[in-house]
């Protein structure tokens, strides 16, 4: 064997053999060396090829189409069969029956089952009479067969005679051989079509079916459709919904029971822009359980959160549900009935505020008559606006006194200068001071009242907003005692504590309003005093316990679980003074909206129907002399004779630093030197116009002397 040399020599190229030496033939050709493995990368990327198809936004529209439309050919076809089912069988009046059954309606099922005997009569004298059909249809076909032939005879007759042709007689039958050939051609033809587009059109009418119905999977059906708002509550919704809460005992109780746990539920009723309902839970399941699951409740029923309430009435083991139209608690309840209203009166005693509507949506009607209140919720969520609502009803009493301290300071609170006889704007620690001093002139005016019990005393209400301000103040007095705190020596918390102590048996109360409820900007104490106690949207559950305490959000309460920003001026009211339900230990309100426009123009109205009042800034007494004589004479203004007691008041009114601890004894006292001491008529003392007016020229002579 040779190799061959090829090289190149004046461009052209030969070729030479040269001898392989023989120790090489022995040797065998080597092996190639095996190549390396190389990663499978075609399979990583076809692996992410497919999974980002899949996972386009595409491929998810198809598949979604593809699902939604084949649910419902499948659904609409289940619907037709159990309509024909039902259309021929008494199922429709055996599920209405137990319908009305779950319901407790035995009136209603009693009627179905009557109704369900007269189908079946009904059916079976059908089928009887399909029975004897045959027969009859034999019969008839005869019949008819020898009148249709004796009719085609006799026209053929009559041609015949007519046109003295004796074929004519076979003419009319032979027409009608002809017609009858040229329809089964027709039909033929027809049928043919037909046959071909019958099974296509019955696809797309149960398509239709299934369409209309929504029979497709919720996640494959258009977003407008895929949560079923708005869908109405029915007893077999609210079953469904409590059987997958995801609570065994309860979902394996509901599939025992004959009825599907329709035992479960009373009678679903309209309750305002709701529904109530309740539903008497079996062994082995806690209200605390389904109170704890409000929120996948609420989704099982095809509502938001804070459109299911849950409430514990009296009956054991069982939680009333409140179920809201969907949407309908985004909508406004209408104005307060003060602004519409010309003529609106109040009366502290015996009346009640309208506050707003309970879900129900019945006036929520609130009594203040010597109750002490509270109310609490996050910063700007109408904390302010429905403790206002309340006082600009209650000013059209011309009896009640109102004292104010407004420690926010931007005249939320300014359309009652004229109406309070103290008025505090600012958030300052001076601010504080001035409430503070506010507040112990109440408890002193209380302490007189008590020890001088004549219960001939005009209402006192001191409301404070923003209360929290007072209660986390680190500022002190003079005398190096506290403000704020919580302490026995802060003065605030003293004179809060001791007006809830006593204040109540001579009307004079307190209205507290505060932010965020946490031990420090309102003690236990203070808190619990309360008779009133209501809470707007609050963040944690432990806030709402403070707020309303512990029973009420046990019953149910959740002003926790409110709309911050959407739920404005609704509040949740535990305690008296407020209707509630038997066994129901709070209520929900929403509050009737008063703009500060609005609340100017009521205030306006209220002081047309009281006595003029000048309002302080504070609670310090004046330092010029004061002419008893001629306040005296200024509160009588034209009349002529007036009871002691409502002088006494009016007096306080014009100058409460001075008159505040007057008694009937230091105004006889007074009087009696200037001989205009008080008489007694009709059995109540009396100061007379005319006798003050005879010491006021004695006093002037006096003095010209």
């Amino acid at each position: 064997m040779t190799d061959v040399d090829t090289r190149p020599v004046n461009g052209h190229t030969l070729t030479k053999l040269h001898p392989i030496p023989p120790e090489l033939l022995d040797k065998a050709p080597a092996e190639p060396a095996p190549e390396k493995p190389r990663p499978a990368r075609l399979h990583v990327r076809t692996g992410r090829a497919v999974k980002s198809i899949a996972a386009h936004d595409r491929t998810r529209t198809v598949g979604h189409l593809a699902v939604r439309h084949t649910g419902y050919l499948v659904g609409g076809a289940r619907i037709v069969t159990r309509r024909a089912w039902e259309g021929r069988s008494a199922a429709r009046y055996e599920r209405m029956i137990r319908a009305a059954e779950a319901a407790g309606n035995l009136e209603e099922a009693k009627e179905w089952e009557e109704r369900g005997q007269q189908f079946r009569a009904a059916r079976h004298r059908r089928r009887m009479e399909l029975l004897a059909s045959p027969q009859q249809l034999g019969k008839s076909a005869l019949a008819g067969t020898a009148v249709g032939a004796g009719v085609l005879l006799g026209t053929g007759v009559a041609l015949a005679i007519a046109n003295e042709d004796i074929g004519d007689v076979l003419v009319p039958a032979m027409l009608l051989i002809d017609a009858i050939r040229w329809a089964v051609v027709i039909g033929t033809v027809v049928w043919g079509v037909v046959s071909m587009l019958l099974p296509w059109a019955l696809l797309a009418g149960l398509w239709a079916v299934g369409q209309h119905q929504h029979t497709a999977p919720q996640w494959a059906l258009p977003a407008n459709l895929r949560t079923g708002d708005g869908a109405p509550i029915t007893p077999s919704i609210v079953v469904t919904a409590m059987r997958d809460l995801g609570i065994g005992p309860l979902k394996a109780a509901i599939k025992d029971m004959g009825d599907v746990g329709a035992q479960m539920l009373s009678p679903i009723v309209i309750a305002g822009c709701g529904v109530e309902v309740d539903v008497h839970l079996p062994s082995g399941v806690s209200t605390e359980e389904i109170q704890n699951r409000r929120k996948k409740l609420a989704e099982n029923l095809n509502r938001h959160e804070h459109e299911v309430f849950i409430s514990i009435p009296p009956a054991p083991r069982t939680v009333r549900l409140w179920i809201a139209d969907s949407g309908a608690l985004d909508e406004p309840i209408g104005p307060s009935p003060l602004v519409t209203d010309m003529d609106v009166r109040a009366n502290y005693k015996n009346g009640r505020a309208p506050w707003g509507q309970d879900l129900r949506g019945d006036a929520a009607l609130v009594s203040l008559y010597q109750r002490m209140l509270l109310i609490t919720g996050l910063s700007n969520q109408g904390k302010t606006a429905s403790l206002r609502a309340l006082a600009l009803w209650l000013a059209f009493d011309p009896r009640v006194e109102f004292r104010i301290g407004d420690l926010k300071g931007i005249g939320d609170w300014k359309m009652f200068n004229g109406l309070a006889t103290v008025l505090i704007e600012g958030p300052t620690d001076d601010h504080v001071l001035a409430v503070t001093e506010m507040v112990e002139e109440a408890v002193r005016e209380m302490n007189r009242r008590i020890l001088n019990p004549s219960g001939d005393w005009r209402p006192l209400v001191v409301i404070v907003d923003e209360a929290q301000i007072a209660y986390g103040s680190g500022a002190v007095d003079a005398n190096k005692n506290p403000l704020g705190g919580a302490k026995a020596t802060s003065r605030y918390f003293r004179a809060i504590k001791a007006i809830h102590d006593q204040g109540r048996a001579v009307d004079v109360t307190t209205w507290e309003g505060t932010q965020d409820p946490t031990n420090d900007n309102l003690p236990k104490r203070s808190r619990e005093g309360n008779h009133i106690r209501s809470s707007l949207v609050l963040g944690t559950e432990s806030q709402a316990r403070m707020a309303i305490g512990d029973a009420a959000v046990a019953g149910g309460a959740a002003p926790h679980k409110l709309r911050q920003g959407l739920d404005k001026g609704t509040v949740v009211v535990a305690g008296d003074g407020i209707e509630l339900g038997p066994g129901q230990t709070s209520v929900t309100v929403r509050t009737h909206y008063i703009d500060e426009d609005q609340a100017k123009e009521l205030a306006a109205r209220a002081k047309q129907v009281r006595s003029r009042v000048t309002t302080r800034a504070a609670a310090e007494k004046p330092t010029a002399p004061v002419d008893h004589l001629a306040d005296i004479i200024r509160v009588m203004g034209d009349e002529p004779k007036m009871r002691t007691q409502e002088v006494l008041q009016r007096l306080t009114e014009l100058n409460r630093a001075e008159y505040t601890e007057w008694t009937f004894a230091d105004l006889k006292q007074y009087l009696e030197p200037l001989g205009a001491e008080p008489y007694k008529t009709g059995g109540v003392m009396h100061v007379s116009a005319e006798r003050l007016i005879a010491a006021v020229l004695h006093r002037s002579n006096d003095a010209g002397e």
